[in-house]
């Protein structure tokens, strides 16, 4: 197996795992956070946060990694859009993992808002509600919006090269746009972290997307045909 082979199996492999990383952290902790007495309700869950957190940490680690594995392909054929995709994945990553440290600073608050009882409940409440804004502030809209900007420089690398079918690179292109769409709603809808089903339909292009990429680059690999094209040219 040679070094293109293995660089598509381990990309392949980290957008599966960063995907599902992120989504089975969300289905862990969302319904605990969107709830009205969700400081309550995150001091009885500890278990559940926690493993939540630690499962947003392993999706920034996957986000890096995907631009990191794809870099030393897609820099034989455009080195400035690979590094900006690199740039861009590991901002997005940075923001997974302030959104993961302010999930763990809300246990801690919530916990201390239980023991410290009527008396300091407001306080609590405001500092709890800093902290899961900032979170989705980070989560929902700035790391998505480095997310899309560092794939739509390797999806366009991608199209240019034909490392990947066309097809499935311009899928690719089109579900960015839509979800750059979705995060625009959601800053000016007038409630900027609520999930509707609009936003879903948006954000479900990219999702389902990545997953065939994901699935092609472990069965496929890169087109043989268009590495050697560079190969020959180069020569």
């Amino acid at each position: 197996m040679n070094a293109d082979r293995k660089i598509a199996i381990i990309a392949g492999v980290l957008f599966i795992t960063a995907t599902a990383a992120s989504l089975l952290g969300n289905g862990l902790t969302g319904s605990i956070l969107a709830a009205p007495d969700y400081l309550a309700r995150v001091s009885s869950s500890g278990n559940r946060v926690m493993v939540g957190a630690l499962l947003s940490f392993l999706a920034a680690a996957g986000s890096a990694g995907i631009a990191i594995a794809l870099y030393p392909v897609l820099k034989r054929y455009d080195a400035g859009l690979a590094l900006g995709a690199v740039g861009f994945r590991l901002i997005e990553a940075v923001f997974y993992i302030v959104g993961a440290l302010c999930l763990l600073s809300l246990l801690t608050v919530s916990q201390q808002s239980v023991n410290a009882g009527d008396q300091s409940a407001a306080y609590f409440q405001n500092v709890g509600d800093l902290l899961l804004t900032t979170r989705d502030s980070a989560g929902f809209i700035f790391a998505v919006i480095a997310f899309c900007l560092g794939a739509l420089m390797y999806y366009a690398v991608f199209y240019r090269s034909k490392l990947i079918p066309r097809w499935l690179s311009v899928w690719g292109l089109i579900a960015i746009v839509l979800l750059l769409s979705a995060v625009f709603i959601t800053l000016f809808d007038g409630d900027p972290y609520s999930i509707s089903g609009t936003l879903i339909w948006l954000a479900l292009p990219i999702a389902l997307q990545e997953m065939v990429l994901a699935v092609w680059l472990i069965v496929n690999g890169f087109n043989p045909s268009a590495i050697a094209s560079l190969s020959a040219k180069t020569e």
